[in-house]
């Protein structure tokens, strides 16, 4: 049985990965540090659905799962590096998954110092650990906003990365070259994954469509940036999961056993229609208000993911309408009462 330490395991593409991880046999140890980026409570509320009560979550200790008998949890800040390398000794682990980060390419306007804790100097504790304790394989979350304003679309991973849009992508792009750096020197096996505007039940409030949701239903206006004219690949929560799962025991090798991949869904949707999308799931009309291009925002992402199917016959398989409703029934059903 692989033991498995998965970061951001609170956040949104964390708990799901977890939840298909144990399905699958996986022996897990989560840690999240349970910031207020957005409201805690939500992040509480899926460690709960693990297994994991409030107390036990905000202990610092690393807490055995109430329900599932594999999965441990433990509140830890990966830029701490103490706190990180306890949690590492409580190993040893056969793969790291590294899904936590300062996320929100606008909000790294006003907040670059955030992003420098936990992108970088975060990052950077995760790779001197691995290089210590030497797991099998590191796969950690990168972002399609390394793309910056790319005009060759689609984008593919063999693409110039060097013209990020917002800090965000820059800190994203500096964990591709910290993690090649460490590949390189200490031949860990990495592999960087680069989402694509990931959607779904669990979903961060600081995402369009849950921000959307929450004005349409309370008939309030919407901000609908560019006048509607941006494009993006939204990518449902499974099928990002999908490709998580399928890679991490596809150990990369070579005399630098790094690699990265896309994962989205191929098919970018302008924001109009994935308001009247939205519109049609709720059976209730936005109230518009259009605004300009915002700083660190793309025009467009798009992601060729031809590599990805090609080494593990990844294929996204959910329509932006079916996840859309998906989302809208668990909302209604269990955000945010429960």
């Amino acid at each position: 049985m692989q033991r498995v330490l998965l970061t951001g395991a609170a956040g949104f593409i964390g708990y799901h990965t977890t939840l298909q991880l144990l399905e699958q046999g996986y022996t897990i140890t989560g840690v999240d540090n349970l910031n207020d980026y957005y409201d805690p409570a939500l992040k509480i509320k899926r460690l709960k659905n693990l297994g994991t009560d409030r107390e036990d979550a905000l202990s610092g200790h690393i807490s055995r799962s109430r329900k599932y008998p594999h999965y441990s949890f433990c509140k830890c800040d990966i830029a701490e590096q103490a706190a990180l390398e306890k949690v590492f000794e409580s190993g040893p682990f056969d793969l790291v998954i590294n899904l936590a980060a300062q996320p929100g390419a606008r909000f790294s306007v006003d907040h670059p110092y955030t992003y420098l804790h936990s992108n970088i100097t975060g990052f950077l504790n995760i790779l001197e650990a691995c290089r210590h304790h030497k797991p099998k394989h590191l796969v950690y979350a990168s972002s399609s906003s390394v793309y910056g304003n790319n005009a060759d679309i689609p984008y593919a991973e063999d693409q110039k990365t060097d013209s990020p849009a917002s800090l965000y992508g820059a800190s994203k792009k500096s964990n591709e070259l910290m993690a090649y750096a460490y590949s390189h020197l200490y031949k860990i096996p990495c592999t960087a994954l680069r989402f694509f505007t990931v959607y779904g039940p669990w979903g961060r409030p600081d995402m369009v469509y849950f921000k959307y949701t929450n004005a349409i239903l309370n008939n309030e206006p919407i901000d609908v940036y560019n006048h509607g004219r941006l494009k993006r690949d939204y990518t449902y929560i499974d099928d990002i999961v999908k490709g998580i799962i399928d890679l991490v025991s596809m150990i990369p090798g070579g005399d630098v056993p790094h690699q990265v991949f896309n994962i989205g869904n191929s098919d970018p949707v302008e924001l109009l229609e994935f308001i009247e999308t939205l519109e049609k799931v709720l059976e209730k009309k936005a109230i518009k208000n259009m605004l300009p291009m915002q700083q660190g925002d793309v025009m467009i992402t798009y992601a060729d993911t031809d590599k990805l199917e090609q080494y593990c016959g990844y294929k996204p398989y959910t329509s932006l309408e079916d996840g859309l409703r998906r989302f809208t029934e668990w909302y209604f059903n269990e955000y945010p009462e429960g």
